[in-house]
């Protein structure tokens, strides 16, 4: 009989908005359970570090030349996720999926950069970290994302749903997982597909005094600027590097919108993130042969009621969307479990990612290990 973990999940996503902390027990092969699930949001001064750090950061040689802001918000960072696993009542041999804060990911120039000192952690926690789940992947030639896939074929197993199914995360980026089956890690298919939150989150930020559009209510008292929706869309549809697998959000940019209204920018916004989101999933549908009729939902943007409209709108009226939380299971909070799973593998020296969820030559295990 395998032995179950406890491992802690810490996930901070490219809303930059605070940490999702999960719990759970696992075997890291066939076997899970939620424990815990807690959000914990960002002090102001994190928040708005991390927003205007990204802004400056959109090659490579930005992350030496803003060196010393970059290792003062990772410490800030680090020190707030201990102070939040020290909140947690839990055993010495707890392992630690410290996924940390994303600022730079660029597959092509191998490099995905998350602030967060995994020694740092380990010497102010006392327990395991696993951190820099991304780097091995991108050696191998992975597009070191996306990296959730393996827990959601988990998650099919344990709950017992119909396959095949299509997972779409919708973060900052949308992401879609395809479980074929539940057994063979090699027939998951996986990739970002566009932006997710990303474009919205951004216009709200610099242009009012909120961090994002709570259920679309401004997009829906928006109307869409037909003239530059259209522009947009054919700018994307034309854009270079149309075969990348992953996406940072400065591929993305709202300077097409500039000018406009708040309520009109989010609406215009919206309907530019929701079109390509629907065009990427009726490609996925069509490519099926009619075998996939369900999507499911996870992420923060589920909760925009006008963005899931108008992705349903674009789709097969035969196409499922439905919530992941309708099997019970709490979709803020996929990702920070999905950690701690990859945590328990990567301490067990087991792959975390396959050649058709990250573009990878051979199934690599991932994560840097510190130990107590």
């Amino acid at each position: 009989m395998q032995k179950n973990w406890t491992s802690i999940g810490l996930m901070s996503g490219t809303s930059g908005d605070g940490v999702d902390l999960s719990i759970i027990k696992s075997d890291g092969i066939n076997t899970y359970e939620s424990i815990k699930n807690k959000y914990f949001e960002y002090d102001s001064v994190i928040y708005k570090d991390i927003h205007n750090l990204k802004e400056k950061i959109h090659k490579i040689s930005d992350l030496e030349k803003f060196k010393k802001e970059i290792n003062k918000l990772e410490r800030s960072i680090t020190i707030f996720h201990a102070k939040i696993i020290d909140q947690i009542n839990t055993s010495n041999d707890t392992i630690i999926g410290f996924h940390g804060q994303t600022i730079y990911h660029n597959p092509i120039e191998k490099i995905s950069k998350q602030l967060g000192n995994g020694k740092l952690l380990n010497q102010l926690t006392k327990k395991n970290i696993v951190f820099n789940f991304r780097n091995n992947d991108i050696l191998n030639g992975g597009q070191g994302a996306p990296l959730t896939p393996i827990f959601h074929q988990l998650i099919t197993k344990k709950n017992k749903i119909h396959l095949p199914v299509c997972f779409l995360n919708i973060g900052g980026i949308s992401n879609i997982t395809i479980v074929n089956n539940n057994k063979d890690f090699l027939e998951l298919e996986s990739r970002d597909i566009g932006p997710g939150n990303c474009l919205i989150d951004s216009w709200i930020r610099k242009n009012s005094d909120k961090k994002f559009d709570k259920g679309g209510q401004l997009a829906s008292i928006g109307t869409k600027n037909e003239i530059i929706f259209e522009q947009a869309q054919e700018l994307y549809s034309n854009r270079k590097n149309k075969k990348k697998l992953s996406f940072d959000t400065n591929d993305f940019d709202i300077s097409f919108v500039r000018g406009l209204s708040l309520e009109d920018g989010v609406a215009t916004l919206t309907d530019f993130t929701a079109s390509i989101i629907g065009e990427e999933l009726f490609t996925i549908v069509k490519k099926s042969n009619s075998k996939l009729q369900d999507i499911l939902l996870c992420g923060g943007g589920r909760k925009n009621k006008i963005l899931i409209k108008k992705i349903k709108d674009s789709l097969p009226l035969n196409i499922n969307i439905k919530l992941i939380d309708d099997y019970k299971i709490d979709g803020d909070f996929i990702e920070s479990e999905a950690f701690a799973y990859l945590a328990i593998r990567s301490f067990l020296k087991l792959p975390i990612s396959f050649p058709n969820t990250t573009g990878c030559k051979k199934p690599c295990v991932g994560g840097e290990l510190i130990k107590i």
